[in-house]
This record gives structure tokens, sequence and C-alpha cells, in this order.
């Protein structure tokens, strides 16, 4: 076994030079903290995932018998934004170091200057029995706002004591959750195991501040301000309002003399399919179904049962995809199905209507205990911007939105029964792309007029 020469240390500021990383004053605040917990809460692109890359590789390389990091997000696809940083570096600059290199397990050793190994890994905490065991050297944690408090408190922070390794948690500012508190604890002299920074995306000198300023002009004051100021502000990202004032309802059984709507969002496996049946006017859900894991036979069997009892009111369907054939099969089974085309501009006119229906007061949802899940998707359901500066709604890395867009499409119907003619999808000749209605959302000037008001 090699036993580390207690006199080498790395050189963290030649390491980085010899990889050609040349650090903004910002980051190298970060690189020079010695600090058992360091907290990054910046706006995007301002270079966390770059920074947090480099302290991964710079432990690594610091000579020890062994030693193992990791690299921990919502989910793997967030994981991987640092850990593939760290493997592209590797393979660049550091190929004579790599003894393993495992693309499924997402593990990668290197041979530190000591001749010991060190072990990278990413870990997605959507499965945190994956988390348990082994004690680490150090963590990084990308996107930490959006994580589970339980996820820090329970399963990394102890895996970091017996060997008092480190972390770096890394985030744009999203409320002023468990992250918000423990950057409170980096200010100043609160706490010396504790540092933090939180600077905005315009402190990052590659970035052209012109362009950040466009972007002022097209996201929400408080979105900007979260996202690109790097602001904690409470709810900024929340893309619903007045959720808990409208989830006053209860569930109903049929009555005669109520007219329904309903709308379905599709799933096979990994998300749900729901469907949401709600009085026209007033626009009351007394009726939800959410449930996974069946074949679309069943499916159709159990949607169709459901709008037969209620009457069969129009239902839209996310037609998108695999929901064409699920929006035919309901077409011939009888049910007055309404296609809806899923693309980026009229998932945004459908999330922009049911903003404006909560708002206004205008649809009474069902009560948390009765319906938790979707109070749930619905408080979570935010703005984000994307590596490209694109502005989404949409749920959080792991979480699901199943609900909100089977709220969403039954809050789609006009309130009056006039607002379109049901009858045109039923003609049995026509295919569904052309039949609806809800294709018109690709235009503005063809929205209905209750969403262009």
């Amino acid at each position: 076994m090699t036993t580390p020469d207690a006199r080498l240390r790395l050189d963290k500021d030649a390491f980085f030079d010899s990889l050609g990383y040349r650090p903004h004053p910002g980051q190298q605040a970060v690189h020079r903290s010695d600090a058992s917990r360091r907290i990054v809460a910046c706006g995007v692109r301002w270079g966390k995932t770059k920074c947090a890359a480099m302290e991964g590789l710079a432990a690594a390389m610091e000579p020890k018998d062994k030693s193992i990091g990791w690299v921990v997000a919502p989910t793997y696809d967030l994981a991987d934004r640092v850990y593939r940083e760290i493997v592209f570096i590797a393979a660049e600059h550091l190929r004579h170091r790599i003894e393993v290199m495992k693309e499924n397990e997402r593990r990668l050793v290197l041979r530190n200057l000591s001749g010991g190994l060190s072990e990278i890994r990413a870990k997605s905490a959507d499965n945190p029995v994956s988390l348990l065991g082994e004690g680490l050297d150090w963590v990084v944690v990308d996107e930490a706002a959006r994580l589970k408090p339980a996820i820090w408190q329970g399963h990394l922070s102890q895996r970091l004591l017996d060997k008092n390794g480190w972390a770096l948690l890394i985030s744009t500012p999203a409320g002023k959750g468990w992250l918000y508190e423990l950057f409170l604890r980096g200010q100043g002299e609160r706490d010396p195991d504790h540092e933090s920074w939180n600077a905005p995306s315009a402190q990052n000198p590659h970035l052209d501040a012109a362009l950040i300023e466009v972007e002022r002009d097209r996201l929400p004051e408080r979105v900007f301000r979260q996202e690109y100021m790097g602001e904690f502000i409470e709810g900024s990202g929340a893309v619903f309002r007045g959720i808990r004032e409208c989830a006053i309802g209860e569930l109903e059984e049929p009555k005669e003399d109520e007219s329904y709507v309903a709308g379905v969002d599709l799933a096979k496996v990994a998300d749900y399919t729901v469907l949401t049946i709600a009085t026209r006017s007033p626009r009351r859900i007394v009726y939800f179904d959410r449930f996974n894991k069946i074949d679309w036979t069943s499916q159709i069997a159990r949607i169709q049962g459901a709008l037969d009892r209620y009457g069969n009111p129009p239902i839209f369907v996310d037609s998108t995809g695999a929901g064409e054939p699920v929006f035919e099969a309901l077409h011939k089974a009888g049910c007055n199905a309404l296609a809806y085309a899923f693309t980026s501009r009229s998932k945004g006119a459908l999330i922009d209507n049911l903003v404006l229906r909560l708002e206004r007061r205008e649809i009474e949802l069902l009560r948390g205990d009765v319906w938790p899940e979707a109070i749930e998707e619905l408080e979570a359901f935010e703005y984000t911007v994307g590596e490209t500066g694109n502005v989404r709604m949409n749920a959080p890395s792991g979480l699901h939105d199943d609900c909100v867009i089977s709220i969403a499409l039954a809050a789609w119907h006009p309130i009056s029964e006039g607002g379109f003619d049901v009858s045109v999808v039923r003609e049995p000749h026509r295919r569904p792309r052309r039949d609806l209605f809800a294709r018109a959302t690709d235009s503005e000037a063809e929205l209905p007029p209750w969403l262009r008001d």
C-alpha cells in the first residue's frame, strides 16, 4: 500500500494554472477559503459549475492513500453538469492519472500526487437510499436550493463527519429555505466553519452585461432578481399565486343539473396519468384520478368510465407524442375528446390561463388534504432560466407536473357552453391535429377571447 508523503501538498494555484484555468475574482475567493462548509449562491452563468469542478479535481489530487468525493444534485441530469466537467478536464489534462472511468456508474478514479487513489462519483438525491453508507472526504452539491432539506441533514452532512470532510454547495437562490439559513451562517463571523458568497451573474467578466440587461426586460422582476441578481426572494420563482386561497373545494358526486368539463395529462410509466373533472361555471374541481404503470387500454377504460359518470363532458387531452393514439382511442370510444397539442408556445398559453384563473379566484381547487399532490405540484411549479438563457415554466427537477397540466387543461375550457363547437372533433374522418381548436394557440390572434382579455 502506498504511504502518502506528509511533505507533499497540492499547490492549488499552480494546479489550476497547469489546467489552463484562470478563475475570476469571485471564483478565486471560493478556492482560497478553508471553511468546511462553503455556500455559493450566485446568479446564472456566474461560473459555479466550473468552480465546483475545479475544487473537486483539486481535492482528488491531494496526496492521500485514499479519498472519495461525491457530486450530488436533485437528479442525475443536474449532477452530471459538474461531474461531466470533471471528467472532461481529467480526460484532456490528466489522462495519465485515470485508473478507472465507468460511464454507467458515473465513477472516476484518479491516481493522486502521492500515488494513492481518489474516487469521484455523481449521485442523484431522488434516491436517498443510494446516499447511505461510506464516509466522504468532500461533497459538491449542485442546485442545492432545490434539494430537500432532509437530504442534506440526514444523508450528506453525516457522511462528512468521520473524515472531517468539506462541502461546497452551489446554487442559484430559490426562496428562503434551508440553503438560505446555511448562507446566513456563512456571513460575517457568525460561524467560522461556514463561508458564503452571493453575487450577480454580471460578476463573471466573460458575460456580456448588455445581454443581461436585455433579460431584465423579458422576465418578471422577481425572477430576474433571483436568476441574474442572485437574490434570495421569498416565492420569487413561483408561477402560481393564491393557491391556498383557492383550495377550499370538496369532491362531489355527479349532478344532473350541472355542466362539466375535463382535462387529462397522459403518462404510462415514470410519470402519472391525471384526470381532472370540474363544473363549467363556476369552475370547481369535483373529481380527480391519478395513476401510473398500467397499460393504455386500461387507462382509456378508466378515463372513459369516469367521464361517463359525469355525463361525458368535453375533455382536453394532451395529444403530443404518445398521447395522440390515446386521443384517437377516446374519440372512437365516444368521448368528447379535444386534442391539445403541446408546443412551447401552447404550453405557455395554457399555464398563463391557469395563472390568471387562480389570481382572479375563477377556479376552485380541492382542499390540500383531499388532493395533496396537486397543491404540492402547483406550489413547486416555477420559472427557471436555462443554461442558454431560455425562460421555462416547469416543475423542479425530479418532481412531477402531471396534476398541474391536468388542472390547466380543465381550466382551458371557456366558461360558457358556446366557446367552441365540440362536434367538429367527433367527425370520424378528420385527423385530430386538424380538428382542434387548441392548435390555434400558435397564433396569439387566434387565442380564445377569455385568454386574450
